[in-house]
């Protein structure tokens, strides 16, 4: 049974909590978190991104995207501030990158199409790519990965600048890092590639099928979420590697590093893993009554947000 939501007096308490100093939490890790809200976006949560100034929260998924406002986070009950309606009503967005100034939205999902939003002032479709697939993204360029290839976009003048070949079964997921990215897939393998001349960098044998991938504000630290459900950790160029060992053939995998780089959450199936890194010291554990499909952190450290049936569980991490 999902447990009530809190008093009045308890979200006063909450809303009147100061914000944690950026220093303090630079160095801290969350001891364990507190379910506050539970947005309802009406169908399945296939992805979710949290605005850094605003927190507001965009939830994905069939037909639109809703946003919500941070005095929603702390509700069961509010409605979304806007809904974005895709062209296609058909489409569902699997995938979804704010970029830093907060000005621009990109999804990806079913549909042969990339959807490029303006945000501000009013949110709008700005552009639209013949392309789809797990996708990577900075403000500049955009990376979709398919069966054997990568596609790499330019999103200012929203051209294809090249399809990148890599192994048949090495593309299943993508990640930008400056000028490199890294792909992943059932081979096994975690490969990374020069953006510049496209060559292969290094190549790192992680002996399960690789679900997703993700790295650190410093760019130091890859994390790779496997089959099996162990998550590894590799330093991105020195030798070294740590793995944690979960034990559980798990469906859905998802990871965020959190912008201070000291920790990361983890959700497999209907459990949300809060882990130390690089040490993998695992600092809480949260179970979910349904599957959880995705998850954000904001960048303030101060919510974690997840998306699963028809609604988006926000929890407060507390120091």
């Amino acid at each position: 049974h999902p447990s009530p939501p809190p008093s009045e007096e308890v979200w006063s308490f909450l809303r009147a909590v100061p914000p944690i100093a950026d220093d303090v939490l630079m160095w801290r890790t969350p001891r364990e978190s507190w379910k506050i809200g539970k947005p309802c976006h009406g169908k399945k949560v296939y992805a979710i991104a949290i605005s850094n100034s605003t927190h507001h929260v965009y939830t994905c998924g069939h037909g639109y995207i809703k946003v919500w406002d941070e005095s929603a986070l702390y509700t069961w009950n509010k409605v979304p501030q806007a809904q974005l309606n895709f062209q296609e009503h058909q489409n569902c967005a699997l995938t979804c990158k704010q970029f830093l100034d907060e000005q621009s939205l990109i999804t990806g999902g079913l549909s042969r199409t990339l959807t490029l939003w303006d945000l501000a002032p009013k949110p709008r479709i700005r552009a639209q790519l013949a392309s789809t697939g797990p996708i990577s993204s900075n403000a500049q360029i955009c990376l979709a990965c398919f069966k054997g290839f990568v596609e790499i976009w330019d999103l200012q003048n929203q051209i294809l600048i090249k399809k990148h070949e890599v192994p048949e079964y090495g593309s299943r997921c993508v990640d930008i890092t400056g000028n490199k990215f890294w792909t992943g897939g059932e081979d096994t393998s975690l490969y990374s590639w020069d953006l510049r001349s496209y060559q292969k960098l290094q190549q790192h044998k992680l002996h399960h099928e690789i679900l997703s991938i993700t790295h650190d504000t410093s760019e130091e630290w890859m994390l790779v979420g496997l089959r099996m459900s162990d998550v590894a950790i590799l330093h991105t160029h020195r030798k070294e590697k740590f793995k944690a060992i979960i034990h559980k053939y798990i469906h859905h995998h998802n990871l965020k590093f959190v912008a201070c780089g000291n920790y990361f959450v983890t959700t497999m199936d209907e459990s949300i893993h809060c882990l130390a890194a690089p040490s993998l010291q695992r600092l809480f554990q949260v179970e979910e009554s349904t599957e959880i499909l995705c998850c954000d952190v904001s960048a303030d450290n101060q919510y974690l947000v997840t998306g699963s049936k028809n609604s988006a569980t926000v929890y407060q991490l507390l120091y």
